[in-house]
């Protein structure tokens, strides 16, 4: 592995997971300082120690240093393996805060990746599972990361605060991962989505469904919502609903909107016409700012276009978010992979906010701990 010299220091809490998945796929180790120094309650939170812990699981011969306070962490990275695994997530964040670092990691492990996790699957921070389910994976489709083996599936649901829901998550190793050119995202053809409500009136997700429907049958015909009515053991341990809307263009671009109702015994109840109002209108801004990939999937399309072939990869995305933008320098710190960004004016035929067009040389990773059968 590499040495201490080539290792690279940050400081804060932020960015954390791009941090030590870019250093687990570089193989350069890592060191963060001042992890909440000046908190009243400094170092790693209970959520961030759980997350180390689940790459500590993926990875064979990882070294992770932690000081007594937390507030100091140093990672050198090891092997990615993968097989079968268990792990209970932090019930302070949704499995989306660690399914979106798994997808990034997942294709390049030594055995083909297959694990159950166990916590919270909808709230309201992280990407849901079933927004991750609907747009990231066909994603990594598009990177030719695919096979029967690709799937997420929601056994049980789990809302906040207690959780109680499970996922299982199983994706196939590969070699390497092939550039894409997805400038044109094409028109909105359709637009799925699921009302959940669990260890409430099923009528709930019903009301969801019909609120949503009256903004969105203003736009276009093809809509079709699911409802998801999880009963007994399957429906977590807390009450709650929430609903998931997916568009898909005529190019095979997925935009993805979400929202879910406040945890039991916070803030104040939230009426299902209102919460299906407000989602469908949200989808409508995402649809508005554009771009072949929605601004959850956006870190996760640019690592694999660094990772891809040496070759050439284009997408064009909508407006840059915070997160993104840092991710865009990680990446010039961790690969020496520099993006060139054109900004397209949004002039012509109405086609919502302003879009870039991302292009970069792959570095040509390949998976070295992949087995040869």
């Amino acid at each position: 592995m590499a040495s201490q010299s080539h290792s690279l220091s940050y400081v804060g809490c932020n960015f954390l997971r791009q941090r030590l998945v870019l250093s687990t796929l570089s193989g350069r180790p890592v060191k963060i300082r001042k992890i909440r120094g000046k908190d009243d309650n400094p170092g790693l939170r209970d959520f961030e120690a759980n997350f180390i812990r689940l790459i500590d699981k993926i990875t064979n011969g990882s070294r992770i240093e932690i000081n007594q306070t937390g507030t100091t962490l140093y990672y050198q990275p090891g092997l990615l393996y993968g097989g079968s695994l268990e792990h209970d997530c932090s019930p302070n964040r949704s499995i989306g805060y660690y399914l979106e670092s798994l997808l990034c990691l997942a294709p390049f492990m030594k055995h083909s990746l297959r694990i159950v996790l166990r916590g919270v699957t909808n709230d309201q921070v992280d990407p849901s599972v079933d927004g991750l389910k609907a747009t990231a994976l066909p994603l990594l489709k598009r990177f030719g990361i695919d096979g029967e083996e690709l799937e997420l599936k929601i056994t049980r649901r789990g809302m906040p605060p207690k959780g109680g829901g499970e996922v299982l998550f199983v994706c196939p190793v590969k070699k390497t991962v092939k550039p894409v050119q997805f400038t044109d995202p094409g028109k909105i053809k359709r637009i799925r989505g699921v009302a959940y409500s669990v260890r409430v009136s099923p009528q709930i997700a019903n009301r969801i469904v019909d609120s949503a429907r009256s903004i969105l049958n203003k736009f276009l015909p093809d809509i079709y919502i699911y409802t998801d009515h999880m009963k007994g053991t399957s429906s977590g341990k807390s009450p709650g609903f929430g609903l998931s809307l997916v568009a898909e263009t005529t190019n095979g671009a997925f935009l993805s909107a979400e929202l879910v109702s406040n945890p039991q015994g916070e803030g104040v109840a939230v009426l299902p016409e209102d919460l299906g109002t407000n989602c469908a209108k949200l989808l409508l801004e995402e649809i508005y700012r554009g771009g072949c990939v929605d601004s959850t999937n956006q870190s996760l399309v640019l690592l694999l276009m660094t990772l891809g072939q040496q070759d050439v990869s284009k997408v064009l995305l909508g407006t840059l978010s915070p997160y993104t933008i840092e991710f865009l320098r990680h990446l010039r710190s961790y690969f020496q992979v520099m993006f060139k960004i054109e900004t397209k004016p949004s002039d012509e035929e109405r086609k919502g906010g302003e879009k870039v067009l991302m292009t970069c040389v792959g570095t040509g990773f390949s998976n070295l701990s992949k087995t040869v059968k």
